[in-house]
């Protein structure tokens, strides 16, 4: 019951909520707008679904600062939470397939959102480089999730690196977000809901303005450790 309820909640606010951004959009181009949108749209999917949230860690961030944030992936409830916690405009990085819903792929083309396309190098290097261009041209925050896909035993596996790059190229700082819980909400290939409390831990902002390409690796293992080690303190806190 509780799925129906989230499924109907989810069609409806995502085109009516779209539908009023592609008007906002033809006034207001950079995307803002639709930043409150997806706040907004993931506030609402997050309620239907019965998922309590608090945020730990965001008195580390700059309010007015730019980010990239490196997360661990979950469930499909992560995305609505990273949207509802991080008081941040975010372009997320996105796998291109999504452009193709109806009025939900409409949306992130008009948010600004980053599409890459994982099955081709080249095009996946030409997309990092056109996120750069358009940061530095209208500069927000970047929501990236380096695994890749989503765990299935929920445990934080390797992190790939082209957000991690794009971060590096860009000059952004890099901040480690851990996902505590929204795996018992949600799990991949499960068709079923289970309401729970759940946490988005923040770490400290890593510089990257003396970094280089070459540090893409070191990096992305420092920044999973750091995941790793507040989803770890999650669980020890929670089982206490």
């Amino acid at each position: 019951m509780r799925l129906i309820w989230v499924l109907l909640n989810l069609g409806v606010w995502t085109v009516l909520l779209s539908l009023v951004g592609m008007v906002v959009s033809l006034f207001e181009w950079r995307g803002r707008f639709f930043g409150w949108i997806a706040r907004l749209w993931s506030r609402i999917i997050l309620r239907a679904a019965g998922v309590r949230y608090t945020v730990r860690g965001l008195d580390q961030l700059n309010r007015q600062g730019h980010y990239v944030f490196a997360c661990n992936h979950e469930s499909a409830f992560d995305i609505p939470l990273a949207f509802a916690g991080l008081p941040y405009q975010l372009a997320p990085i996105s796998k291109i397939e999504l452009r193709k819903i109806p009025f939900f792929g409409w949306a992130m083309i008009l948010a600004r959102h980053v599409f890459i396309d994982r099955r081709n190098h080249e095009q996946a290097v030409a997309a990092l480089q056109r996120a750069k261009e358009s940061l530095e041209r209208n500069p927000r925050s970047v929501l990236v999730f380096p695994e890749g896909t989503r765990s299935l035993d929920g445990k934080v596996h390797e992190f790939k690196r082209g957000g991690i790059v794009l971060a590096l190229e860009a000059g952004l700082p890099l901040v480690p977000v851990a996902v505590c819980g929204t795996s018992q909400v949600a799990q991949k290939g499960r068709w079923e809901l289970h309401p729970a409390r759940v946490e988005l831990r923040v770490g400290a902002p890593i510089d990257t303005t003396r970094l280089t390409y070459g540090d893409r690796k070191r990096v992305a293992e420092s920044l999973r450790q750091q995941v790793v080690d507040m989803k770890t303190a999650w669980e020890r806190q929670r089982a206490a």
